[in-house]
C-alpha cells in the first residue's frame, strides 16, 4: 500500500503540475509563445504525449512492480478529470453553453458516453507503438531503399484547443483525438509505401480489395491481378520502380507531373 500511494501521488502530483506548466508557458513572452508552438507539433508534441501517456506506464512498474503500474494508470485518470474539472470551472461561460459532451450524454447516456470514451484511452499504448515506429523504423526504409521522406510535423500536431469554448471534458478527448489521426494517417500513408514496394498483389477477396482501396489505392491503381503470375507482379515493379528517384507508392504526390501523369 506505501508503494501504490507513493507512486500514484507522485505521478499524479507530476502529471498536473506538467499541465499546469504548459497553461503558462504561452504567457512567457515571445519565447514562451514559440516554445508552446513548438510543444504543439512532432518532435516537440511526442515529448508532451510520451510523458502523459508512456512515461508512468513504464516508471510505475520499473518502481513498484503491477503495483506501481496500477497507481501510474489510476494516476493518470485521476489526472484526466481533475484537469477537465478544473478548466471547465475556470471557463464557466463555455462550460454551461453548447458542448459535444451534453448532446452525447442525452444521445446514448451519460455513463455509456463516460464509459465508451474511457475504453477508447486503452489503445493509446499501440498509437504509442505506431508512433514509435514512425520515428525509428521508417527513416531507416528512406535510406536503405529510397522511400519519400515525411516532414512528420504536417501530420503529428495538435491545435483543436484554439476551437472556440471548447473546453474541459470535450478539450481532453478532442486533443486526443486530433494526435491520435494524425499518427494513424501518418502510419497508412508510410504502409502504402511498404505495401506497393513489396507485395503489390492485389488480394484475391473483392470485398477486402474495396475496403483496403480507402487506405491503399493502389489496390486497383497498379497491384497486380491476384490470379496473375509472378512475371506480372515483376512487370508492375519495372513499369512503377524502373526509373524512379523516390520509391513511393503509385499515387505518391512525387510521382505526378504538372499535367498530373504519372513520371
Amino acid at each position: 500500500m506505501h508503494y501504490f500511494i507513493c507512486i500514484g501521488g507522485i505521478t499524479l502530483g507530476s502529471l498536473l503540475l506538467v499541465a499546469g506548466l504548459l497553461h503558462l508557458i504561452p504567457r512567457f513572452g515571445k519565447a514562451g509563445r514559440t516554445l508552446s508552438q513548438w510543444l504543439c507539433v512532432a518532435p516537440g508534441l511526442d515529448l508532451v504525449v510520451g510523458f502523459f501517456t508512456g512515461l508512468p506506464l513504464i516508471l510505475g512498474p520499473v518502481f513498484g512492480g503491477w503495483i506501481g503500474l496500477a497507481a501510474s494508470v489510476i494516476a493518470q485518470v485521476l489526472a484526466v478529470m481533475i484537469w477537465t474539472t478544473l478548466h471547465g470551472l475556470a471557463h464557466p461561460k463555455a462550460r454551461k453553453g453548447p458542448r459535444i459532451v451534453k448532446f452525447l450524454n442525452a444521445l446514448v447516456g451519460t455513463w455509456r458516453n463516460f464509459i465508451a470514451v474511457w475504453i477508447t484511452a486503452f489503445a493509446v499504448p499501440v498509437f504509442l507503438l505506431v508512433r514509435v515506429a514512425e520515428i525509428l523504423v521508417y527513416p531507416w526504409l528512406v535510406w536503405l531503399i529510397r522511400f519519400p521522406k515525411y516532414k512528420q510535423s504536417e501530420w503529428v500536431r495538435v491545435n483543436r484547443f484554439k476551437f472556440e469554448n471548447l473546453v474541459g471534458h470535450d478539450l481532453i478527448w478532442c486533443l486526443y483525438c486530433d494526435w491520435m489521426t494524425g499518427v494513424w494517417s501518418l502510419g497508412s500513408e508510410m504502409l502504402r509505401n511498404v505495401e506497393s514496394f513489396w507485395c503489390p498483389l492485389r488480394f484475391d477477396n473483392k470485398k477486402k480489395c474495396e475496403n483496403c482501396s480507402i487506405d491503399f489505392p493502389d489496390v486497383f491503381n497498379g497491384w497486380a491481378q491476384p490470379d496473375g503470375s509472378m512475371e506480372d507482379v515483376v512487370a508492375v515493379l519495372k513499369q512503377h520502380y524502373g526509373e524512379t528517384e523516390v520509391n513511393s507508392w503509385f499515387g505518391h504526390p512525387t510521382r505526378l507531373t504538372v499535367e498530373g501523369e504519372e513520371k
